[in-house]
């Protein structure tokens, strides 16, 4: 069973919420960092690069950015930029993007459900960035970024959250990249047992994104207990921070390729070892996006193609062998390209599918790359069921909104 709690959520002060909140430090330029930065000193930016203020350069992840980290956000509880909460609560959050509207609830989750797979995982994780993540945790001690989850669709908590829609928001605010943000405090006690105990009722969920704040947290968690023995499991590092949607409230998003080098074949000399593998059809000028799984786009030399796997090529018994990203990396990365290892290679990218073709267009017209593919996303069923047989995605695979902003909601480890 899930054990979703509500907890006395740090949020910012509402008139100051649209300037705080913060998109995820890595979604923004060197340039548009530093204007964000220069203009705004109620960002959340400030803390997670508190070396901005006072012009003393630390290395990241060393000990002395950790401590100016958490030193950063304690001036801004002093300065009133951030406030506490008295009730145990949930938070309903509701995101308005590109013509879809995403809502959740935000609440804490249990290391315990990490560790003994009742929260499934289809991504596997970097042990050197876990350790970092949970250096972090340990001395900054707060969840400012929720790791984003799906559960199955439950008709009860619709319900609920339905009628808190109907009532005031306690924040409604829009950012710059055209996304509405809605957050309501759920503190009425009836609501939030009502939301604990239907919770309870579900078995299993999912992460589809972040995989790797859950895994730090989980470790941090692991570390107090050694140094704790009689620890009771309330303790607030036995849990972390995640935004619960259900399962028809996300979208799952192409994760595409580009292709720097053709591993020293010519255009024409790389499609015939295409077409050894796949039915090949001429698509003309302008962008081509996969219609179907199983179906690639690929732009090359000015040209866009569509690519179906011939006949025998794909088993799609095997949950992972069957994954478009898999069925690529075997058919034409590795034996064509000679790219084996995503993680590592230097001649592979990849684009989310929030860009669309034409950003795959455009890194082959500037000549950033060679050539690019597209591919169909994968869907919930597939992910539900790479998680559910203990099966690990091909990285990069999956692109999955909304993403959250930091510093809306904090939990604090303390």
């Amino acid at each position: 069973m899930a054990k979703i709690i509500p907890f006395t959520g740090i949020r910012p002060a509402p008139d100051k919420v649209h300037m705080v909140a913060s998109r995820s430090v890595d979604n923004y330029s060197k340039a548009d960092l530093h204007d964000k930065l220069r203009s705004n000193p109620y960002t959340f930016l400030h803390v997670i690069n508190p070396d901005f203020s006072d012009g003393k350069r630390t290395r990241p992840g060393s000990a002395d950015r950790l401590k100016k980290i958490r030193a950063r956000y304690d001036s801004f509880h002093k300065e009133g930029i951030f406030t506490r909460d008295t009730t145990p609560s949930y938070y309903l959050y509701r995101q308005h993007k590109g013509g879809h509207t995403f809502t959740g609830i935000i609440g804490c989750t249990s290391i315990d459900d990490y560790l003994k797979g009742s929260i499934k995982v289809h991504e596997q994780t970097l042990t050197e960035r876990e350790e970092k993540l949970m250096s972090y945790l340990d001395v900054c001690r707060f969840n400012a970024e929720p790791v984003l989850f799906s559960y199955p669709n439950d008709k009860v908590i619709d319900e609920l959250t339905d009628k808190l829609l109907k009532t005031a928001a306690t924040y409604d605010f829009s950012t710059t990249d055209r996304v509405r943000h809605q957050l309501w405090m759920i503190g009425d006690k009836k609501t939030v047992e009502s939301i604990n105990e239907r919770f309870g009722k579900i078995t299993s969920v999912y992460i589809a994104d972040g995989h790797h704040r859950s895994a730090s947290s989980a470790l941090l968690g692991k570390k107090m207990r050694e140094l704790n023995p009689k620890y009771t499991g309330k303790e607030p590092w036995n849990f972390y921070l995640g935004v619960f949607f259900p399962e028809d409230q996300l979208k799952i998003y192409d994760f595409n390729r580009v292709v720097k080098e053709l591993n020293g074949l010519s255009p024409e000399e790389f499609l015939t070892k295409i077409k050894e593998k796949f039915e090949v059809e001429k698509k003309g000028k302008e962008p081509y996006k996969p219609v179907k799984k199983h179906n690639f786009s690929m732009y090359l030399e000015g040209q866009w193609y569509s690519l179906t796997p011939k006949k025998g090529i794909v088993n799609d018994k095997e949950p992972v062998g069957s994954l478009d990203a898999s069925i690529l990396s075997e058919q034409v990365l590795s034996p064509i390209l000679g790219i084996h290892d995503l993680k590592t290679d230097k001649r592979i990218g990849f684009v989310s599918g929030i860009k669309g073709m034409e950003e795959l267009q455009n890194q082959v017209d500037n000549w950033k790359s060679k050539a690019a593919f597209g591919l169909y996303p994968v869907s919930m069923e597939q992910l539900k069921l790479i998680a559910d047989t203990n099966n690990i995605m091909p990285p990069k695979t999956t692109w999955v909104e909304p993403k959250m902003r930091s510093g809306l909601v904090i939990y604090s480890l303390e």
